[in-house]
């Protein structure tokens, strides 16, 4: 008497990664596994970013599109370790963040397009803290900047009238986590951005 088999689970298909991809998590992997601390790791991961930033043929197609509803996250690589994980924001017109904070350091570049940034401290205000804008800051195409918590709240827009879209570094695996906002904030009263 046999028994029925049942189909092979299909395995999970692995994420498409350009060949440039494939470079640029070699130079982020060589950087953060140097184990240094996370301002010097930003500092190294930015460095080794940029070089990448405006190639056309870092991403696929399916990896620069957009959402009508929000800005999009396209994971590109998380490391198996959890150290370190590589992503595509892709930011349709008017697409914006609330004010936030990061699960850990992190680096931005832009890649193709302007994004738009104000980015805040908090200041000890009686039994609390407030929000305080401290710069407004326009990113054009190839710029690139590095956080570390806890100086790392600010708020990303595209005010431009085209798609733009970043590559992000994080020190964290954002495959698991889903999102690199550890918290958000409020937006001081009476503010207006974009």
């Amino acid at each position: 008497m046999t028994t029925p088999t049942r189909p092979a689970t299909p395995a999970p298909a692995p994420a498409r990664t350009t060949p440039r991809l494939g470079a640029l998590v070699e130079d982020v992997r060589e950087a953060v596994g140097r184990g240094l601390p996370p301002d010097l790791t930003a500092y190294l991961v930015a460095e080794r970013l940029a070089p990448f930033l405006g190639a056309s043929d870092l991403l696929t197609d399916e990896q620069r599109e957009g959402d009508p509803g929000r800005y999009r996250q396209h994971v590109l690589h998380a490391e198996q370790d959890g150290s370190f994980s590589v992503v595509a924001l892709v930011w349709l017109p008017g697409q914006r963040t609330p004010v936030h904070d990061h699960v850990s350091w992190c680096v931005t570049g832009v890649h193709e397009g302007e994004e738009s940034e104000r980015r805040y401290r908090l200041v000890p205000d009686g039994t609390g803290s407030r929000l305080v804008a401290t710069e407004d800051v326009v990113n054009p195409q190839g710029a690139v900047c590095g956080f570390a918590p806890p100086g790392d709240i600010h708020r990303v827009c595209n005010a431009g009238a085209a798609t733009a879209i970043s590559i992000h570094v994080y020190g964290a695996d954002i495959a698991r986590l889903g999102t690199s906002v550890r918290r958000v904030y409020a937006a001081p009263d009476g503010e207006q951005w974009h």
